[in-house]
């Protein structure tokens, strides 16, 4: 019956993760997949989740499905993080936002919606991008286009490029953009930036699909929810999948959301029908803890408080080790730039090395990173900064 069924050839993160946990040596460093580790290099568990939990257990209460949208307030705390409690958009009703299992549950579940009502667009992506952008799109049935983005002569941003490819694009064109902390190369347009790409959006009638997966770690929390607020306030129509998992350190437990934002309250009411039926095709309802857990943290002001302070203190965190990598390997090769460390913002930088480079750093010196270059700052700590720039440097100096 299903002989014919190709071998997967398995996950480039996960199978480094594999290796990684395999590796016997009491040294090595683990900068590939994008999860926070603390200054002890362990997954935290924050206070504020830790009280919101022991609050929805004392209240017990039977756990039954959940509506396919997902849980109420959840939902609506959700839609005022993403654009501000008092958004002209919420008050009208145009915001159709429901839980999803994380945001690549977002992601997919919109991808699919998309592909039913615009069934002829195409899906342009960053070039490069999380590799799981092309595969959910491409599994929905989509075309999937790449536009200019990361400059590897700078490591910085080919905005110029970028601009010019979506002025070329076909009206309802399905744009792919990170809303901060890009992954995998740390490059974020900046505010004005985003300013001089939204008249394209809307002069092109293409349909922005942002990816949030990392608010809080930019910037804070309303600067990296810029774009969402000014393509919001610009009155486009886009899509917003976002998620819990790093900013409250909740992997497992799959908090995550799909906002659509639309031209109208009825819209956003067809729209949401319509994502509600999506929903049931693929998973029928979401987790009722993940729900509580966001609800809690976000509707009570006081864990609110709290989870931003703790969330401001992981971003600070990997802003110090950006530093102590970028101060060292200027250190040890002064004639190079390392002044991208400083300029790329979030958990992720890329670093320019070789796919070569980046199989002698795990094999050498046991420090493991993915074939394209990409690092992951969250997996350094003041024990491991120091080895890892050295044997960085090792390898640029071969």
């Amino acid at each position: 019956m299903f002989e014919h069924v190709q071998p997967y050839a398995g996950d480039p993160i996960f199978a480094l993760v594999d290796a990684f946990n395999a590796d016997p040596r009491p040294a090595k460093v683990n900068l590939s997949i994008g999860i926070y580790f603390d200054e002890q290099g362990r997954l935290p568990v924050l206070p504020s989740v830790m009280q919101a939990e022991s609050h929805i257990l004392a209240a017990g209460g039977p756990k039954g499905y959940l509506p396919m949208e997902g849980d109420a307030a959840c939902r609506a705390e959700v839609a005022k993080l993403l654009l501000g409690a008092d958004h002209p958009a919420i008050r009208q009703g145009r915001v159709a936002s429901i839980q999803t299992v994380g945001s690549s549950g977002g992601l997919k579940v919109g991808a699919d919606f998309l592909k039913t009502w615009l069934p002829e667009a195409q899906v342009w992506v960053s070039d490069p991008t999380w590799d799981n952008h092309r595969s959910m799109f491409e599994g929905s049935g989509f075309v999937v286009n790449t536009y200019p983005y990361f400059d590897a002569t700078t490591g910085g941003l080919r905005f110029e490029a970028m601009l010019a490819a979506l002025r070329s694009l076909p009206s309802r064109s399905i744009v792919l953009l990170h809303a901060c902390c890009h992954n995998p190369t740390g490059v974020d347009l900046s505010a004005a930036q985003w300013d001089a790409l939204i008249p394209v959006l809307r002069e092109r009638a293409l349909l922005p699909y942002l990816d949030l997966a990392y608010q809080g770690f930019g910037d804070g929390m309303d600067e990296d929810a810029y774009a969402v607020r000014a393509l919001a306030s610009a009155g486009l129509t886009f899509f917003v999948a976002n998620s819990f998992s790093k900013s409250m350190s909740v992997y497992g437990e799959r908090c995550g959301a799909l906002s659509a934002v639309c031209a109208s309250a009825a819209e956003a009411a067809l729209v949401m029908g319509q994502l509600r039926f999506t929903v049931r095709r693929l998973y029928s309802s979401p987790g009722i803890h993940a729900a509580k857990i966001v609800a809690h943290v976000l509707g009570d002001a006081d864990l609110r408080l709290l989870w931003q302070t703790e969330l401001a203190a992981m971003r600070e965190r990997i802003l110090a080790m950006r530093h102590a990598l970028h101060a060292r390997l200027q250190a040890l090769l002064p004639g190079r730039d390392f002044g991208y460390l400083l300029s790329q913002r979030g958990m992720f930088s890329y670093t320019g090395l070789s796919a070569a480079q980046v199989d002698e750093l795990r094999e050498q010196h046991a420090v493991y990173l993915l074939r394209s270059g990409r690092v992951c700052i969250a997996g350094l700590n003041t024990a491991n900064v120091a080895r890892t720039a050295e044997a960085i440097a090792s390898v640029l100096s071969a």
